[in-house]
């Protein structure tokens, strides 16, 4: 078989800059990560200008290759290649450096051991394109993506992965006492066992980003190589990549609700309004696994070029989307369609749309599927694809037999509950968190209902009040429901019987929305802040909690506990939050916010560990809620890369 020439340079420092040194006598190997011990496919020395120049025994993997750089012993440096070389060119070229060993560590993180990449397929090429979004693998650059709006300086990420490769470049340069510097501050807690280089200590930060946070920043001040990097140490060292693109800028993204991974990793994200405006929006949005908005192209050379999606969605009934978005078993995508703004912005009938994967819709036009919906909040299936809906406008809870909107059964929910979260739990039943409206002190409930084939009803199995406007929930591995209590700043936890098992706050839990379930079983929790006069939300946060099962939560940790101290949030490196069109937040000529992590309305894990929060509502309250000025609609999605455990697929 013909194999393909790569060729690089291994260098400390970024490529153009003057203090950028180059690594001879260096070995780098090239490994394709399997789902075991990755799987050496070429070797080769650097010459004395750090260059070399190998043959791969492959080109194209169904996961990834990635190329290692020995500089010498504790001091290993990483570049993550990708699913493929370039088919179009007889040599491909990369750099190896500081700063592709930042993105390799963050974006692969729920991958390594030791300092080994590998795992399942679908997880890795998502992670690599992740990997993409940080650093050129090419250059050795930063990405084109956090040097530009809504990255660059609107965020600290950016500057965070300059900071870390300065810490990189202090031990490759042989700071006296860096390499040991590094390893002690990288140490995991509770007993951890500290890296045996500087791949597994920058894992270990990705990791474990709450751990000696001021020290780490210290130290990475020890060399300039990297600028300009942070001026002030950050709350964590996670590193957030931010998009607002739609597809077009005619249908900017406002106020998105709630997002559906399908089974190639794009995401399919509801919208709620028109930018700008507090009216109900009529599209949608795709974005590709990277975060770019999907263009029916493929992201991969894996992924055939047919039936793909172009964002954004027009159609089907959409209108004023809302928390309910989600993918049946048969591969329809239904959104939710609840309405914003004036009445007449409101769906008339019906309320829910369908798309297929390729970005066809499948309902109606005019008002989507009629059911006895209206204003529909969550909507998700069972295994039995029987379509659950939050019918909140009439207070009800409808099923879509088996998918079909002509055959329901409903069920109104006790005491003038408003259904808004929906989640299925093993045995089929479906919990049902209700409100008495969305605002912050509404009284609240949650129901269990079940499906009763032979009476042809919906069974109530569970009613209890409590907390204050419930919104999203979650149920883990074992059963347990997880429930943010936004008025309360509080996480109830129920078992699978519906007794009361924990209450849980701290942890920058701050009027929490929606929660997720990692694949260790710790919940994350998106934080929507205070739905009152003043309460603006400028120091967002998503929360991690310890999870139920003592198996697999971090060590030193009880359930409940808070993983993340305040919260995960994404300070401004300076410049003002930008619309994807280049306005300011709020529009021309109006005062510059600074918050680009926004009040959220759900976090989503995808199958890379990459924690996708939601910017829902901007952070002024009294602004976005005023009838005469509001303008309540986010703008678009934070992604925290390689943050958690993939959850479980189905």
């Amino acid at each position: 078989m013909e194999t393909k020439l790569l060729t690089g340079i291994v260098q400390s420092g970024e490529p153009g800059n003057a203090n950028v040194e180059p690594l001879p006598n260096v070995t780098v190997t090239v490994y394709e990560a399997t789902d075991q011990d990755p799987l050496p496919v070429g070797t080769a020395k650097t010459d004395g200008k750090g260059r070399f120049e190998l043959h791969m025994e492959r080109d194209k993997s169904e996961r990834i290759f990635y190329a290692t750089a020995k500089v010498r012993e504790g001091v290993r440096l990483v570049t993550i290649i990708g699913s493929a070389l370039q088919d179009d060119k007889p040599a491909w070229a990369i750099t190896i450096n500081e700063l592709t060993t930042v993105a390799a560590a963050f974006s692969m993180a729920q991958f390594i051991k030791k300092d080994e990449i590998g795992g399942d397929a679908f997880g890795l090429r998502i992670a690599s394109m992740m990997n993409d979004n940080l650093a050129s693998p090419q250059s050795g650059a930063s990405s084109e993506v956090l040097l530009k709006s809504p990255n660059s300086d609107e965020t600290n990420s950016l500057r965070s992965t300059r900071s870390l490769a300065n810490l990189l470049a202090a031990c490759v340069r042989d700071v006296p006492n860096a390499l040991a510097n590094l390893f002690a501050l990288t140490t995991p807690p509770h007993g951890g066992t500290a890296p045996a280089n500087t791949f597994e200590a920058m894992v270990n930060i990705a990791r474990y980003p709450s751990n000696n946070v001021h020290d780490i920043f210290k130290q990475s001040r020890a060399v300039d190589v990297y600028s300009p990097a942070l001026k002030l140490a950050p709350d964590a060292w996670t590193i957030a990549v931010k998009v607002n693109d739609s597809g077009s800028d005619q249908y900017l993204i406002a106020g998105p609700g709630n997002i559906a991974f399908d089974s190639r990793g794009y995401a399919w994200i509801s919208n709620n309004v028109v930018q700008g405006t507090p009216n109900s929006g009529r599209f949608a949005f795709v974005l590709k696994p990277n975060g770019k908005p999907a263009d029916g192209t493929p992201t991969t050379h894996s992924e055939g070029p047919d039936g793909l999606p172009k964002s954004p969605l027009l159609g089907g009934g959409l209108l004023g989307g809302g928390f309910g978005v989600t993918i049946d078993t048969h591969g329809l995508v239904w959104f939710g369609n609840f309405g914003w703004g004036e009445p007449e912005y409101y769906p008339v009938d019906g309320g829910l749309s369908v798309f297929n994967l390729a970005g066809d819709s499948q309902s109606p036009d005019l008002g989507g599927y009629v059911g006895g919906t209206f204003r529909v909040q969550a909507t998700v299936p069972d295994r039995e694809n029987n379509i659950w809906n939050a019918s909140f406008g009439n207070g009800r809870v409808i099923v879509f037999l088996e998918g079909d909107p002509t055959n329901t059964l409903w069920a109104q929910v006790p005491d003038g509950g408003l259904p808004f979260g929906i989640a299925i739990a093993a045995d089929g039943s479906a919990w049902v968190t209700s409100s008495t409206g969305l605002w912050a002190y509404t009284s609240s409930s949650v129901c269990q209902y079940k499906i009763d084939r032979e009476k042809g009803t919906l069974e109530l199995l569970f009613f209890k009040k409590f907390g204050r406007a419930l919104k999203g929930l979650s149920i883990d591995s074992m059963g347990n429901i997880w429930i943010p209590s936004g008025g309360d700043d509080v996480v109830y936890v129920l078992n699978s019987e519906g007794a009361q098992v924990g209450k849980f706050d701290g942890g920058g839990i701050n009027g929490p929305w929606g929660t997720a379930v990692d694949g260790n079983d710790n919940v994350w929790v998106a934080n929507f802040g205070k739905m009152l006069p003043t309460a603006d939300y400028t120091n967002a946060a998503i929360t991690q909690l310890a999870g139920a099962n003592p198996d697999t939560r971090p060590p030193g940790y009880e359930m409940g506990e808070p993983i993340s101290p305040c919260g995960y949030t994404l300070p401004t490196a300076g410049e003002p939050v930008r619309l994807h069109n280049g306005e300011l937040l709020y529009g021309k000529g109006s005062e510059p916010c600074h918050s680009p992590l926004m009040r959220m309305t759900n976090v989503m894990i995808d199958q890379a560990g990459n924690v996708w929060a939601v910017n829902n509502w901007k952070p002024n309250f009294d602004t976005d809620a005023s009838p005469e000025t509001g303008n309540p609609g986010g703008d678009g999605i934070v992604i925290f890369v390689g943050l958690a455990k993939p959850p479980r697929r189905i």
